[in-house]
């Protein structure tokens, strides 16, 4: 239930409603106490579910109160009213820097401030051990009276803390400036990842658009995990060659191969510009006259900027340039991104038009709004079968419809369309409502006799309970177990399947499927550990001996393999899938 308008909350009224998104709502609210306006940060009713998660919440919040920086937002208060934890945090009147960008190009002294302002609480965050995991233009508020502040740290860490529906459930992210490891549910953050969002924002101003872009957030975060990043000077030839070696390292996939703190990609950054000789004073810089690639002369152009870096104040005057240097991106495409709540919009501005939190659904798949999916048509193939053909005649008629599209996907995957069949999946998971079990379980079901394992694994996890006590029928039991085990050897089932999430449901299985994973996809070491992870907390798992059995055989050693094969074939009290694996294994090495 909302917080009515003139309605009490504590010490605070609510006066209006700044924005609405995925986490919370947020509330312009009068302190009469202290003659303050305050902005009201409430997380929705759906988080109660969680009988602990208002303790951690409490935890999280005292911690991030505790960064005082001139350019964070601060918290002022943690409190809860009708069971709904809210913070309490200071009101920004102004509008946030991706309005300011859309206006037209910043002055070099705006440049400035944004890289003074935004790179050292960002720096100092770090400093002090907390991360934001959501960096991006509309996370930057600039006040009426001119001073930039970085935003929504609070939920950010709140989001990831303990196993609490808020952080098993969605990770915070912008698909368009989502790290890969962000991207892939992996609870190990660290600095490496606000980098990489940071990078994406100067990939962004310097080069004219994003590095990724596309119809669905699926597909934008597919790229992030194994797209090779676009190179800037093919985008834009305009793009100095020392700008994109920064850009380069700053965006690797790897973060052992990105800069080791925001303030050595900026110094880089910043010194990659001066020996480029692009800095000037007093004016506005383009990358150059003329049109991106991909771009029409017909297309309008908007000027956008970025923040970027950090003054040291540890730093000798001798050692301190000025730092008066500017550049706009020649053109920007019209980011595909689902927006944050912002702390504060311009008091004239309507509700509206503020754009919602954007959390991505970890469960199975990656969410598109019933707005998303009415806009974009579905993809089919050029050439297409008759069911096809009806399928997508059926979306165009209910677009909104889930099933609509679940038969879409079902008929695009019986015409090997893989591709196209996922993005219909992808869907048909995010039109439906969470507690829809009866859809995901059949949806399941369908793409289980399809042998269709990563969207069937998806599915299963959607249906499956979200806490530990509640329990599934044997049977689905089985099922889910199957399909995550052979969807985990697909290089796209991180996309769909989150890791974490599988935690949530069976910690054991969670580390299997990683170890599966990692003998398709990445390293035998990291299966290994994964293996050694679950044998310490199920040994006696059937799964544990089923993936003993493949690294063994993967490393050669049949001798080793085969009499655990033959157990696992011969052994009644083994669900009949992990019996045919293993039978269909022994075959293999006669």
């Amino acid at each position: 239930m909302a917080f009515n308008i003139g309605e009490n909350i504590g010490p605070y009224r609510i006066m209006e409603q700044l924005g609405q998104g995925g986490m919370a709502t947020v509330y312009k609210a009068y302190h009469a106490a202290l003659d303050r306006y305050v902005a009201l940060k409430v997380l929705h009713a759906a988080f109660r579910e969680d009988q602990t998660f208002t303790a951690r919440f409490q935890r999280e919040a005292r911690v991030v109160a505790r960064l005082e920086h001139p350019n964070i937002v601060p918290i002022y208060d943690y409190s809860e009213h009708q069971a709904r934890p809210y913070l309490v945090m200071k009101y920004i009147e102004g509008d946030t820097l991706k309005a300011r960008l859309n206006k037209g190009p910043l002055s070099s002294q705006e440049i400035e401030q944004v890289v003074d302002s935004v790179g050292s609480a960002l720096a100092y965050a770090h400093k002090h051990g907390i991360l934001h995991r959501d960096i991006k233009p509309s996370n930057v508020l600039i006040a009426n009276d001119g001073v930039m502040y970085l935003a929504d740290f609070g939920l950010a860490r709140i989001a990831a803390a303990g196993e609490s529906t808020l952080s098993s459930d969605s990770i915070m992210g912008t698909p368009q400036y989502i790290s890969p490891e962000q991207a892939m549910g992996k609870k190990d953050l660290d600095s490496g990842t606000d980098i990489y969002s940071f990078a994406v924002m100067l990939y962004e101003m310097v080069v004219g658009q994003v590095p990724f872009s596309a119809d669905t957030p699926f597909s934008i975060i597919h790229d992030h995990i194994y797209t090779p990043l676009p190179l800037p000077q093919k985008i834009n030839p305009s793009v100095p060659e020392h700008v994109q070696r920064v850009l380069l390292k700053a965006l690797a996939k790897d973060r052992a191969d990105r800069y080791e703190t925001v303030l050595g990609m900026i110094q880089s950054f910043k010194d990659a510009w001066e020996e480029a000789g692009i800095p000037m004073q007093g004016t506005a810089i383009t990358m150059g006259s003329g049109v991106l690639k991909g771009q029409t002369k017909s297309q309008p152009k908007s000027q956008s900027v970025q923040p970027i870096i950090e003054t040291v104040s540890t730093k000798s005057p001798a050692e301190k340039r000025s730092f008066s240097w500017m550049w706009i991106g020649v053109g920007v495409v019209a980011i595909l991104c689902v927006g944050v709540t912002m702390l504060a919009v311009m008091r004239n501005r309507p509700a509206a038009q503020t754009p919602p939190t954007a959390v991505i659904n970890t469960p199975a798949f990656i969410p598109l709004t019933p707005a998303q999916a009415t806009q974009a048509p579905p993809q089919t193939p050029q050439h297409i079968s008759a069911e096809v053909s009806a399928a997508s005649e059926e979306v165009a008629k209910n677009p909104g419809d889930p099933n609509a599209h679940l038969h879409l996907s079902l008929a695009l995957w019986d015409a090997n369309e893989t591709s196209a069949s996922l993005r219909e999946a992808v869907q048909a998971a995010s039109l439906t409502e969470p507690n829809n079990k009866e859809f995901f379980l059949n949806a399941a079901q369908e793409y289980k006799a399809r042998e269709a394992w990563v969207p069937a694994a998806g599915m299963y996890m959607r249906s499956a309970p979200i806490k530990r006590d509640q329990q599934m029928p044997e049977d689905v039991r089985n099922n889910l177990h199957e399909a995550i085990y052979k969807a985990s050897e697909s290089k796209e089932m991180p996309i769909f399947v989150f890791f974490e999430r599988i935690d949530i449901y069976d910690q054991p299985l969670g580390y299997i499927a990683r170890g599966r994973y990692a003998l398709f996809n990445g390293s035998m070491d990291e299966a290994k550990l994964q293996l050694s992870n679950a044998e310490k907390v199920k040994p006696d798992m059937f799964e544990v001996f089923l993936l003993r059995a493949e690294i063994e055989m993967k490393l050669g050693n049949k001798e080793v393999a085969k009499p655990i094969l033959l157990s696992l074939s011969s052994d009644l009290g083994a669900p009949e899938w992990i019996r045919i694996m293993a039978d269909t294994f022994l075959k293999t090495m006669e």
